[in-house]
C-alpha cells in the first residue's frame, strides 16, 4: 500500500499501480479549457470558420462560373463581328470554366474540411473514453492486492475435510480459516482445487 499524497486542486491526480511508475500523473478525463467536458480541438473556431467560408464561396462561385459561360455564348452567338466573337469566348468561357472549377475545388475543400472537423471530434472522444478507462483501470489495480503465495496455501474452514485455497469463493468469507498443516486425508474443493 503506498503512502497517502496530497493533492493540490489544480493537479492531475496521481495513479499508483499505472504502468507510467508509481505517482506518475495522469491527465484528467472529461475536463477541458472550455468547460463542455470534452477536449478542445486544435485550431479552435478558426477550422469552422474556414469550412463555412469554403462553403459559401463555393456555392457562389460555380453557378456564377455557369452564368458567366452562358453570357460568354450568348454574346458569341449575336456577334457579327469576329474580333466581338473572340472576346466573349475568351472572357465568357475560359473565365467561366476558370470560375466554375474554382468553385468546385473550394466547395470540394469544405467538404474536406467538414471530415477533418468531425474526425477530430472522433478522436476528442476516443482519447477522453480512453483516459476514463485508464483512469477507471489504475484505480483498480491500486485497490487490488496482488496474489502472493499466502492466497494459495490450501486451508480449511473450522474442522472441515475439504481443502480449499485462502482466495477460494466459497470460504473466502469465513473467519475461521486454518492452514492445512501436517493434516492429510482431506478432500480437494472442487471449485479452487488447490
Amino acid at each position: 500500500m503506498t503512502a497517502p499524497t496530497t493533492e493540490r486542486p489544480g493537479q492531475p491526480e496521481r495513479a499508483s499501480g499505472s504502468r507510467m511508475g508509481a505517482g506518475a500523473p495522469l491527465p484528467r478525463a472529461g475536463v477541458s479549457r472550455n468547460g463542455s467536458g470534452t477536449a478542445p480541438l486544435r485550431g479552435g473556431g478558426n477550422s469552422a470558420l474556414l469550412q463555412v467560408v469554403l462553403f459559401w464561396a463555393g456555392a457562389i462561385m460555380m453557378p456564377l462560373g455557369i452564368v458567366v459561360i452562358l453570357l460568354g455564348y450568348y454574346g458569341v452567338a449575336n456577334s457579327v463581328y469576329e474580333f466581338e466573337r473572340e472576346a466573349y469566348q475568351t472572357s465568357g468561357g475560359f473565365l467561366g470554366l476558370g470560375i466554375t472549377f474554382l468553385g468546385g475545388f473550394l466547395y470540394f475543400g469544405a467538404w474536406l474540411a467538414k471530415i477533418a472537423a468531425d474526425n477530430n471530434t472522433a478522436s476528442a472522444r476516443l482519447a477522453d473514453t480512453l483516459l476514463v478507462l485508464a483512469d477507471i483501470t489504475s484505480k483498480a489495480a491500486a485497490t487490488m492486492d496482488p496474489i502472493g503465495e499466502t492466497e494459495s496455501l490450501p486451508v480449511t474452514a473450522g474442522d472441515g475435510t475439504t481443502a480449499h485455497r485462502r482466495d477460494c469463493a466459497l470460504v473466502a468469507h469465513r473467519d475461521d480459516l486454518q492452514p492445512l498443516g501436517a493434516r492429510t486425508g482431506l478432500q480437494d474443493c472442487r471449485v479452487c482445487r488447490p
